[in-house]
């Protein structure tokens, strides 16, 4: 399959956390003692993670800076996708926020980048033109108003579908693109109307030669137009969102994946307003941040007990991260669930399949790698502090032992779909839900393998 190519303006978020138990003796302000730092990708560049989390090849083509923050955002993305610098001119664009016990306090933006309106290298060219699909994440730092960046999409709009994400300070979608999401806030200034969802994404669809207009809506879903007929998605009933953060990019990161993979419009619609409701609910773009702490304590608790771990992360006040499963035969979707989760607390610890509990899973010819092995090759990644292996169907036993402060599954699951979650929640804990990464699986593997 051709790559899903996401294209926009590349940021940096930063959020430092810490607590707040006293007011600044010189100005009414809380003072915050910070703990921790947090770097991820934002704009295009987490677009691009999250398209990530619905088919395994994406590349980012987007403006990168050498500045340090430039260099710390381009790290972050090769993680996991391909990078296709363009040239930026200024400096990395930054957006930090300060919160204190999970709640944002001030949000501080630095950085001038814009994209440099110099002609296309044949790199971004060929990038462009390889795609599958396209997902322009416009955040309104020129990349949409690039005249060869225009002229281009226009050729290519016919023939595969672009889906244009769109931004007030932005250039308006090309003609001939499959899909514009704007949001509410962003439909109404483009049309400089204010009215429901359904007369907004009518006039919309108005003004642009999109062949179809979806307005996502927050909590209520997104309508979707092509001019004739309004339809309403909504979301699965009981989802709450903890976090809304980046939720407009996950829904249009996972509708440019639906469209690639040969969705309709309005399945890869539906699609989208699934994903983003579960991605809100599961903690939003914060489970994609990573910790400056991590490498000191992995350090740390190095050749200790998953218990040993459990024990001191409590000892210390910190927050210790768990999550489960087979592991037979690792592969880049286990290595992007780890990596992640550990990034959610001081500690991850890995709660392993036996083999007699994987036979019970998977079969007789199951596992093909022993507990033993698939245990030290799990300690040798810088994300797993420990291991613990367990003999039964589910961890629930082992968890009930850990009393982790968190909780990460991999897949498509609600927290009444797993036997663990009362466990989990009677000790106070919580849990998280990452997608995993579509095209790898061991099963997948295993079978290519016997197909050879």
């Amino acid at each position: 399959m051709r790559p899903l190519v996401v294209l926009g303006d590349a940021l940096l978020d930063v959020d430092l956390d810490g607590s707040s138990d006293r007011i600044c003796p010189d100005a009414p302000v809380p003072v915050v003692d910070l703990t921790r730092t947090w770097r991820r990708p934002g704009g295009a560049g987490l677009a691009a993670l999250l398209a990530a989390r619905s088919t395994a090849d994406v590349v980012l083509v987007a403006p990168l800076g050498g500045d340090q923050d430039g260099r710390i955002l381009a790290g972050l993305l090769a993680r996991e996708v391909g990078v296709v610098p363009m040239p930026l001119r200024g400096t990395t664009v930054t957006k930090t926020r300060v919160r204190a016990a999970g709640q944002s306090l001030v949000r501080l933006d630095d950085g001038d980048g814009r994209a440099e309106h110099s002609p296309l290298s044949r790199e971004v060219e060929d990038t462009l033109r390889s795609a599958g699909a396209i997902l322009v994440a416009d955040y309104g730092r020129g990349v949409t108003g690039h005249p060869g960046v225009r002229k281009l999409l226009t050729e290519l709009a016919p023939a595969i579908p672009v889906v244009w994400d769109p931004h007030p300070r932005g250039a308006e979608p090309v003609a001939g693109v499959r899909l514009a999401t704007p949001n509410l806030a962003e439909a109404a200034h483009f049309t400089e109307t204010r009215s429901d969802p359904e007369e907004l994404a009518k006039r919309t669809h108005a003004l642009w030669s999109a062949e179809a207009v979806s307005v996502t809506t927050g909590a209520d879903g997104a309508v979707l137009t092509d001019g004739d007929r309004c339809t309403t998605f909504r979301p699965p009933a009981g989802v709450v969102a903890k976090d809304t953060c980046g939720a407009g990019d996950r829904f249009a990161s996972a509708v440019a994946a639906a469209l690639l993979d040969g969705s309709s419009t309005d399945e890869a619609v539906a699609k989208g307003v699934d994903a983003a409701a579960r991605f809100v609910a599961t903690g939003g773009a914060a489970t994609l941040s990573t910790s400056d702490t991590v490498a000191v304590q992995k350090t740390e608790y190095h050749g200790v007990s998953a218990f040993e771990v459990a024990a001191r992360v409590r000892q210390e006040g910190g927050r210790l991260v768990a999550t489960g499963g087979c592991f037979d035969l690792l592969h880049p979707g286990h290595a992007s669930l780890l990596r992640q989760a550990r990034a959610l607390g001081d500690a991850l610890v890995v709660c392993l399949n036996s083999d007699e509990s994987v036979r019970g899973l998977k079969g007789p010819g199951r596992p093909i790698v022993t507990a033993r092995d698939r245990a030290r090759l799990l300690t040798e990644l810088s994300s797993v502090d420990a291991v613990a292996i367990f003999d039964e169907p589910d961890p629930a036993a082992i968890l009930d032992r850990l009393r982790p402060d968190v909780w990460v599954k991999g897949g498509d699951y609600a927290d009444a779909e797993l036997p663990e979650s009362a466990v989990v929640h009677r000790h106070g804990g919580e849990i998280v839900l990452i997608p995993t990464i579509r095209g790898y699986s061991t099963s997948r593997l295993v079978a290519a393998a016997e197909g050879a």
